[in-house]
């Protein structure tokens, strides 16, 4: 897409954006951004530590001077038009002439309700929080669409990555296989001193010499002997299925597996590997969102946990031409992946606000519950058991996560509403936790969700 209409300001908007969850991760990503973008003005943050809050401001190079700390809307009212609020309670922030309202809490509560808050306002709403879109996506779209005002996911997040990408391959009347991502480590080996390290932070290395016997990609066999040397690192991570999740909803592909395949792979192999079983490929169905984890040398670039997509190749002759390009096409010539090797956190997340707050660009109002991110348990669990999102991929003790077409989940619980949930009952290992399990009928967010699966596919 060409941005210069943008750029040179002629819609004649500008934005000013508040941010909940502004001072880590994603927020901080998008805070030292803003600065750089001529059309948007930070007007107000939300977090529960105001003075840590000014602090991160003042960090990236925000003015103290423009800084106020507001604790009532009388405050806000009075404050200056040019000045940076700092509020505690996120339900000012809909107090502050905000145009575009960015929530990156994770906190399906809060996130919920602030977004709804918004889109009744007529302010512009910009999810980062994926666990509340997980749940409330269909109904969030709709209350947009409802109220003339935006409801967006996010550029720098993989599933709004994912989707641009397949919304492009849609216009240009390309057929999709499959849609997906890289999950957020790489597996880098090192021929020469054939060490194995993972780039999760955790400095875990190991030597792995069999990883020579199955370098090449020679078909099935050698992911199941990839698996099998790093069976160790393998786990089924909540954020990933949450990600293709809401692709799901919005595209209507359909999720590979309930846990999803996680083949070990090159970027070079994509193609090969996420085609039908009947063609050496890995899929049982086509239409649909999948993760793969990268593998790669210590020289290689990183796929930088980016999205892909695989397409039909109807014209022999032009792929073949894209082919000589350097484009990745199938062994069989059947197949092509395209492919963003990135996701920018907050760097991005601008070009989707000023798309929204600009040009009205970034609500779905097909999107449906067309999958459900449920929980199985993965042990005996006893009644009384209290279930708690906690950790960096906002996994669940007890659960092992399962991204299910909606027709198959039944009555499960969807699995970030089971945060801070109370078993009524014993569930034996591999039961899904079900809406009869727990009480969810006093959240709010539970309210949406079961209105979004009103919606017919």
């Amino acid at each position: 897409m060409d941005y210069s209409k943008m750029m040179h300001g002629a819609t004649g908007k500008r934005t000013k954006a508040g941010i909940i969850g502004a001072t880590r991760g994603y927020g901080y990503t998008l805070l030292a951004q803003i600065p750089h973008v001529k059309q948007m003005d930070l007007r107000a943050v939300c977090s529960r530590h105001p003075e840590e809050c000014a602090a991160v401001l003042k960090e990236i190079g925000y003015k103290e001077e423009r800084m106020v700390v507001c604790e009532t809307r009388e405050q806000i009212q009075s404050a200056p038009e040019e000045a940076i609020l700092i509020v505690s309670d996120y339900r000012l922030v809909m107090e502050c002439g905000i145009t575009a309202l960015v929530e990156c809490t994770g906190n399906t509560a809060v996130s919920s309700d602030a977004a709804l808050s918004a889109l009744r306002r007529g302010i512009n709403v910009y999810m980062v929080s994926k666990e509340t879109d997980s749940i409330c996506g269909p109904y969030l779209n709709q209350e947009a669409e409802k109220n003339g005002a935006v409801y967006a996911l996010v550029n720098g997040d993989q599933p709004r990555n994912l989707v641009d990408l397949y919304s492009w391959a849609m216009l240009l009347g390309l057929e999709i296989t499959a849609a997906g991502k890289a999950s957020e480590y790489d597996f880098v080996w090192d021929q020469d001193s054939q060490e194995l390290t993972c780039t999760d932070g955790s400095g875990r290395k190991k030597q792995l010499p069999g990883m020579q016997d199955c370098w090449r990609y020679k078909g099935r066999e050698t992911l199941n002997a990839r698996r099998e040397l790093l069976e160790d690192y393998m786990e089924v991570i909540s954020a990933d299925l949450c990600e293709m999740n809401l692709v799901s909803n919005i595209t209507g592909l359909l999720p590979a597996a309930p846990c999803l395949n996680y083949p070990v792979a090159k970027v070079s192999e994509l193609a090969d590997i996420f085609i039908p079983e009947e063609e050496g490929g890995i899929l049982k169905k086509t239409g649909v969102v999948d993760v793969f984890c990268n593998l790669r040398e210590k020289d290689e670039a990183s796929f930088c946990g980016g999205e892909f997509i695989i397409v039909k190749c109807e014209n022999r002759k032009m792929w073949d031409l894209l082919k000589e390009k350097g484009h990745i096409v199938s062994r069989n010539g059947k197949y092509a992946c395209i492919y963003y090797p990135y996701h920018y956190m907050g760097l991005e997340t601008p070009v989707s606000i000023l798309l929204g707050d600009q040009m009205g660009i970034g609500t779905h109002p097909e999107c449906r519950q067309v999958s459900i991110l449920t929980g199985a348990a993965d042990r005996d669990l006893p009644r009384g058991t209290v279930f708690t999102v906690q950790g960096h991929h906002h996994a669940i003790d007890g659960l092992t996560p399962e991204l299910l077409e909606r027709k198959e989940a039944g009555h499960a619980a969807p699995f970030y509403l089971l945060n801070g949930a109370v078993l009524k009952r014993d569930v034996k290992k591999g039961a899904l936790i079900t809406l009869e399990d727990v009480d969810l009928t006093g959240l709010e967010a539970y309210r949406m969700y079961a209105e979004g699966l009103k919606q017919d596919i």
